[in-house]
């Protein structure tokens, strides 16, 4: 290629706009979505010398309510990426870790200081993903192109994977078609990715949906910290993501009320409003006559390991979890400090090496498993508990988590540290989980765990029989909870 024609293509890279026309048609890498995993991979690849395709059908700034907050562990992985200062320059605010309301008490759930020397941080998702964009395309050996990946191209005598055909407009704004080719393919486009259900098997499900608006100026109780209330029937997610700017979600069960005829509105100012903290309901109401209500799906998708020579699905094309706890963007930016080190050229001196490739990819699936596992599970655990609506046995597990909290010490620390990403340790966070349960025992037989706030205590031989009921429901509402998700993180 001609000094001209680079020198063109970077330009036209620099606006997102890059067309076809220039570009040759062999990489070793193909990157299809430069969201925060695609071009997190493609700047490393790039770096490790790697020549990396970047496929993205829009490079404008993307908008969105979710995929806001970055965990201390996700912070370290930037570091270890050298990515780092792509959290500069974008308003993004630091935290600490959670308060968590259970009207009309609340407890601190702060990031362990010995296992955190990172705190989090909130932000605007578009600001972070363009300065991760913009580190993508100012890294060496990435061309960015703008085009919506159509297909993925098989060999037709091994079947492998080896491109893919992508569609672009070009300046006189005809639609045109290019295909291009590597011996490695990632599929890193998102949620509602267009190539998962030929790959992957398993189905993604959806219970609830977060329905999300910006609050101006709002005076947070507890700055630094997100915020976690235990609405009923399911819990609300407040943080500032900007010096101005503070993003709540409201977990909405079921079906979405109509914004159209008012009914979304209304349940928020009349059922949701009343429950939240004082601080916060003016400026709650406010929002609600201004800001435009959007929702995203709460979706569950248990990984899956790569099945296809040639081909890898990452990020939430792969694998996605509640994100009640943030924890997607971590277990991303992970899963690509994982693909560099797997990869890396000592390792794999060419990427033809289809064979070498995919038993060192096919290590990825255990690999990422420490941590993934935990903020999988853990979502889904914890979702399922601050959503217990009128469920007694769920409500009783609901109350044990609030008080097991408040106990302190490691009781708080060690969950706090599991939800930041810093303790990748699976066995840890299933016996906090049923210490929790056990806990729960505990204040049922001992008369300080009621449900139904018009009873009397249960204390006494009397109510015996009834304790003991509630504490093998306990028991078993948790194993419901947990063991399937933790039976979905051992397979394949």
């Amino acid at each position: 290629m001609s000094p001209i024609a680079t020198s063109t293509v970077s330009a036209r890279a620099a606006r997102g706009s890059t067309t076809a026309a220039f570009e040759k048609s062999k990489y070793d890498v193909i990157i299809i979505g430069a969201g925060i995993l695609g071009t997190a991979l493609a700047a490393t690849l790039g770096k490790r010398g790697r020549d990396v395709l970047l496929i993205e059908r829009d490079w404008k700034e993307p908008d969105r309510i979710v995929g806001e907050l970055l965990q201390p562990g996700g912070v370290q992985a930037l570091k270890i990426l050298g990515l780092e200062d792509c959290l500069e320059g974008i308003d993004a605010v630091p935290c600490s870790g959670y308060a968590v309301f259970y009207e009309p008490d609340k407890v601190m759930v702060s990031y362990p200081s010995d296992k955190t020397p990172n705190s989090g941080r909130s932000f605007h998702h578009g600001r972070f993903v363009m300065n991760l964009r913009r580190a993508a395309r100012n890294a060496p050996n990435v061309t960015p192109v703008e085009g919506t990946a159509s297909t993925l191209i098989h060999c037709p005598v091994t079947d492998q994977i080896i491109g893919c055909s992508y569609s672009y407009r070009n300046k006189d704004g005809a639609t045109l078609s290019k295909n291009v080719y590597a011996p490695l393919t990632v599929v890193a486009d998102g949620c509602f990715s267009k190539f998962r259900k030929q790959h992957i098997a398993k189905d993604v499900t959806s219970a609830s949906n977060f329905v999300g608006f910006v609050l101006k100026d709002c005076q947070l109780p507890h700055p630094n910290h997100g915020h976690v209330v235990l609405a009923k029937p399911s819990p609300v997610l407040l943080y500032q993501i900007g010096t101005h700017d503070t993003r709540i979600l409201v977990d909405v069960p079921g079906k979405l009320p109509s914004v159209s005829n008012g009914d979304l509105p209304t349940y928020l100012r009349t059922h949701i409003g009343p429950q939240l903290p004082s601080d916060v309901q003016p400026a709650f109401y406010e929002a609600l006559k201004t800001e435009r209500l959007r929702s995203m799906p709460n979706s569950w998708l248990p990984p899956s390991s790569n099945a296809r020579d040639g081909l890898i699905l990452l990020g939430d094309a792969m694998n996605m979890r509640h994100p009640l706890t943030g924890g997607g963007m971590t277990v991303a930016l992970w899963d690509v400090v994982h693909v560099d080190r797997l990869l890396a050229s000592s390792a794999v001196p060419d990427l033809a090496d289809t064979a070498l490739v995919m038993r060192r990819l096919g290590e990825l699936h255990w690999t990422r498993k420490p941590l993934s596992s935990v903020v999988n599970i853990l979502a889904q655990a914890l979702y399922s508990l601050f959503s217990a609506g009128d469920d007694q046995h769920m409500k009783s597990l609901q109350m044990a988590c609030f008080e097991y909290f408040k106990l302190g010490g490691r009781c708080v620390s060690t969950p706090a540290g599991l939800l930041a990403g810093v303790i990748p340790e699976p066995l840890t966070l299933v016996g906090h989980f049923f210490a929790v349960a056990f806990y729960g025992v505990y204040l049922i037989c001992t008369g300080r765990l009621e449900t139904d706030p018009s009873k009397d205590h249960n204390r006494g031989l009397f109510n015996l029989p009834w304790n003991l009921w509630r504490s093998v429901m306990a028991i078993w509402t948790a194993c419901v909870v947990v063991l399937p998700v933790i039976a979905s993180e051992l397979q394949r």
